[in-house]
């Protein structure tokens, strides 16, 4: 018998293209998915002939092997991702839907291919890729009130910061477990009121996030700053959602968020919300760093290139 898998980011630009998709077109499939930072998904599949492949949120580039290997062995494959691609393979078995302007993340592209139908969730998702204005744009014909909106931000924000860790033990839930909850809501206004999951990762978040607006920057400048994070869950979780709220906060200036992790480093950046560009081009000068135009990082960078992470991203953004 034939396989099905959705494979999946856990944050909320993951989730939430997901959510769409399966509320259009439902179907029993096996989730694979982890934490943010946790992109090499295609490499856990063991695919064969006849096999069908929904890929959200997670580059192309970074899984061209895996996917590569799928496709040889007969499965075929839906492709739906923001990031840059890199080489897009050409085979009758995979369909790609990949844009990476700046101000479009998955959600926006899955509610492209499905005509807005499940638009709600595509503004969720939107929020939770900090892409704001994009968001606001996209829930103009669903004439929401202030404090729809409002909720909706807060729920993408809150799926966003839930898959932030080193690990699944640092989440608070498991990405694959909200997929399931969200599952059933075909409009999230409904599950922000009946879902206690709302309610925990929120006051999580709030408690997180007042702890990292306590850390002073490392060093700041005209064009960009630099906050340097603890070895510690709370700051593993609350990191990207730290690196949103100052790009948000100071739109003119592009942010660096170093999380320690022993003598190492991982880095978050948010590019100017004004000029929100050229953060996949930093991050890429270093090994294991990528991402897109407004927000990339680096899954490790040695603790000597710290000073030398700083001099590039004061030369990106002067």
């Amino acid at each position: 018998m034939p396989k099905f898998y959705d494979i999946f980011n856990g944050d909320a630009d993951g989730l939430c293209a997901l959510q769409q998709l399966r509320l259009e077109e439902p179907r029993a499939a096996e989730l694979v998915t982890g934490v943010k930072r946790d992109i090499h998904l295609l490499e856990r599949v063991d695919a064969q002939a006849g096999d069908e492949l929904t890929v959200l949120d997670i580059a192309l580039s970074a899984n061209a092997k895996a996917l590569a290997r799928s496709l040889a062995a007969g499965a075929s494959c839906r492709y739906f991702d923001h990031h840059a691609p890199g080489d897009i393979p050409q085979h009758p078995n995979l369909k790609t839907y990949i844009d990476t302007s700046s101000d479009m993340c998955t959600s926006l592209i899955v509610d492209r291919y499905l005509s807005g139908r499940q638009r709600l969730w595509a503004v969720v998702g939107a929020f939770g890729d900090n892409l704001v204005d994009a968001a606001v744009r996209a829930a103009h014909p669903c004439n929401l009130d202030h404090t729809e909106l409002a909720r909706l931000h807060e729920l993408g924000e809150c799926l966003n910061y839930n898959a932030y860790g080193e690990s699944l033990d640092d989440l608070h839930y498991p990405p694959a477990e909200l997929a399931h909850t969200m599952a059933p809501y075909r409009d999230p206004r409904h599950f922000v009121h009946d879902e206690p999951v709302f309610d925990v990762l929120r006051s999580a978040y709030l408690e997180d996030l007042a702890r990292a607006e306590d850390v002073a920057p490392y060093v700041e400048y005209p064009g960009c700053a630099v906050y340097v994070l603890p070895d510690a869950a709370w700051s593993r979780r609350v990191s990207g959602a730290f690196g949103n709220r100052l790009a948000r906060d100071h739109p003119n200036r592009a942010h660096a968020i170093f999380l320690q992790r022993g003598s190492d480093y991982v880095v978050s950046v948010r590019a100017p919300v004004a000029m929100p560009t050229g953060a996949a081009a930093l991050c890429s000068q270093f090994e294991t760093g990528g991402g897109r135009e407004g927000a990339a990082g680096v899954n490790r960078l040695a603790g000597s290139d710290l000073e030398r992470f700083i001099a590039a991203l004061r030369a990106a953004y002067p």
